[in-house]
């Protein structure tokens, strides 16, 4: 499932467990579709950072491995999200999501 993140700052469109993901660490229920209003947006900011900061990431053993593709962190997976959410905020938009 992909969900897609519908602004007038932007559009993103992600993996919908990861989104999810995000979006229960920012203090949301993970409904889908929803929506953040703009006045809530700073907040939502927040607690999505600091929830971010508490994240420990499992080691995975076959990252050892010479050749192996390293895994991306929730971190990364967070910064397009992230910025779609503060360009909102600084627009004074809404940010709305649903399946794409």
């Amino acid at each position: 499932m992909l969900i897609k993140f519908d602004s007038s700052a932007g559009t993103l469109t992600m993996f919908g467990d990861v989104a999810l993901q995000l979006l229960k660490l920012a203090g949301h229920s993970g409904a889908v579709p929803s929506a953040i209003l703009a006045a809530d947006l700073p907040d939502v900011l927040k607690r999505l950072e600091q929830g971010l900061g508490t994240v420990v990431e499992p080691v995975r053993p076959e990252q050892d491995e010479p050749g192996a593709i390293p895994a991306v962190s929730l971190q990364k997976r967070a910064f397009p999200l992230l910025e779609l959410l503060k360009a909102a905020a600084a627009g004074g938009h809404d940010v709305m999501w649903d399946r794409a």
